[in-house]
Formats: structure tokens, sequence, C-alpha cells
């Protein structure tokens, strides 16, 4: 592989993963703070149709971004009104949110899918961009790319550093001690909610907008159930949930490289697609045979629903 390639395969991999992180770092705070929402893929859905319907309307990438969270934000706050205030099941409630939001999406994206949309050009960071072979590959990017990088640096400092992350988590370990000292718990999973909403929703649109600038029914593929796989991977940390992105990223492009390549094998191509699918499970299995490991960061109470007395 000459220089050329590994670059190209490099910056394929930091674009392949980022939608990962953006949405996974939205769920491990949703998660600290004891709410468990399986949903993420249909907010994914809704935030990439909502995003291309902004962009095509001529509204701008970014605009667009803003309204993939919106509508995204929004889906979770019902997924929370269920949930917190009328104590539904958290795991029923999220997989209805995906199924909802995946058909959702498909019924508001049949106008637009031959419509597709200019290109969002990439931003090279001066001097850093020069640096042979890494230099393209690391930064020459999306925004969102270096954004995503921000985002799983600020969640790490906010969850261990700050006193707000100091009050989440304590509202994911013991909602019922949080809420004797003061703290509203429900308004904090509620806030702790709309952001991983949010957080899909942009995601979504940069599937839709920035990645591959287009809409089709079922882009986003399986990337959230992926994404909620990583978060109990990384055992609920923002720099593992990163590492992990990438390394799921790096086995999709992996596959589309092999498929791609020319190369003559003897495998069925759609064994090849089902490759990051199989590592997730690969990989959540393993995970598995050490419990301590799953629990060495899971919040104590999540899934459980909490009722403030009155």
């Amino acid at each position: 592989m000459d220089a050329t390639l590994i670059s190209s395969v490099i910056a394929a991999t930091l674009v392949a993963g980022t939608p990962l992180i953006i949405v996974a770092i939205g769920e491990l705070v949703t998660e600290r703070a004891g709410v468990l929402n399986l949903g993420a893929e249909g907010m994914m859905s809704v935030g990439a149709v909502a995003a291309f319907a902004a962009a095509h309307a001529g509204l701008g990438p970014w605009t667009a971004a803003l309204a993939g969270m919106a509508a995204s934000a929004a889906a979770a706050l019902l997924f929370g009104y269920v949930t917190l205030t009328m104590l539904a099941n958290q795991v029923a409630s999220g997989l209805a949110l995906a199924i909802f939001g995946v058909g959702l999406a498909a019924f508001f994206g049949k106008p637009y899918e031959s419509a597709p949309l200019p290109a969002v050009p990439t931003v090279a960071i001066p001097l850093l961009a020069d640096i042979p072979l890494v230099g393209p590959a690391l930064f020459n990017q999306q925004a969102l790319v270096y954004a995503s990088w921000l985002l799983v640096a600020g969640t790490a400092w906010f969850l261990d550093r700050s006193r707000g992350g100091l009050v989440l988590r304590a509202v994911g370990e013991s909602p019922s001690a949080a809420h004797a000292v003061g703290y509203p718990v429900i308004a904090i999973r509620y806030a702790a909610v709309a952001f991983g909403g949010a957080m899909a929703g942009l995601g979504g649109a940069f599937m839709s907008v920035f990645y591959t600038p287009l809409w089709a029914e079922g882009m986003v593929a399986g990337r959230g159930w992926i994404a909620l796989a990583l978060v109990v991977f990384a055992t609920w940390r923002p720099l593992r949930v990163m590492l992990g992105a990438y390394l799921f990223g790096g086995v999709l492009v992996s596959q589309l490289f092999v498929q791609g390549s020319g190369l003559r094998i003897e495998v069925p191509a759609q064994w090849l697609s089902m490759l990051p699918y199989l590592a997730t499970i690969v990989v959540l299995v393993l995970i598995s045979r050490n419990p301590a490991t799953i629990r060495l960061n899971s919040p104590a109470s999540l899934g459980q629903p909490f009722r403030p007395d009155r």
C-alpha cells in the first residue's frame, strides 16, 4: 500500500466513525443519568431526513444540522415523557421509538429520494494538513469530524471534572439520594434525554448532509444499534467510545475497500457487508463473559423508573 492509499484509508475511517462517536456520546450521557434509550436508530433516521429536508430547502448545511438535532431532540423528549413522566418501561419504549422513527423517516423522506445535495467542502487546518501521510487524513476533514473530537473531550471533562457532571452521575447512581439533597432528578434526566436525542440527530444529519449528501430509505443502516453497543463496549467512558467508533469505522471501510479493490476473493459481497455488525456481536459477547467489566462504570439505576416523593 502506498502512502496515498494509506492516507485515504485513515481519512475514510475517521469519517465513518464520526457519526458513531456523536450518537454514542449522546447515549452515554443519557445512560449516565440512569435512562436507557434504545431508540438511537429511529432518532438518527428522523434527524437525517429532517436535516436533508432543510438542506434541500436551501437553508445551508449548518442550519440543516440544527434542524436534524431539533427533530431528534423532540422525538427523544416524547420518549422522555412516556418513560420519565408516565413511568413506562424504558426498554419497550426505546424499541418502539426506534421502529417508529425509522418508519416516520421513510414516510417523510419519499419526496427526497432522487434529490441529491451539493457536497459540503472539507476544512483544512493550516500547516497541520501539510504533514506527510497523516496531515491530509487527520487535518483535511469535515468540520463535524473535528467537532466530534471536541465533543469527546468536553464530555469527558464534564463527567469527570465539573459539578454538573457530578450531579448527573449522582442521579444515575442513586436518584433517591440525589432527590433527597434537593436535586431535580426528573428535570436532569429530561435534559440528558434531550441531549442524547440532539446528538443522534446530529449524527443522522452528518450522514445525509455531510457524509453522503443524499437521502435514501434505510441509509442509517444499523449505525444507531452499533452506537448503543459502543457505549457498553466503552464501559461508559468517552475516550473509549472514540476508540471503539474508529475500530468499527475501520471494519466498515475495510470491507468497502475489499469490495472496490477488484481483488478476486471467494467470499460473497453480502458476507463482507456483514463485517461491522458481526464485529459488534463478537465484541459484546467477549465483554459479556466478564460481568465485572460491564459493571465497572455502569450507572446503578440504569433503566429503573423514579417517582419523586410528593
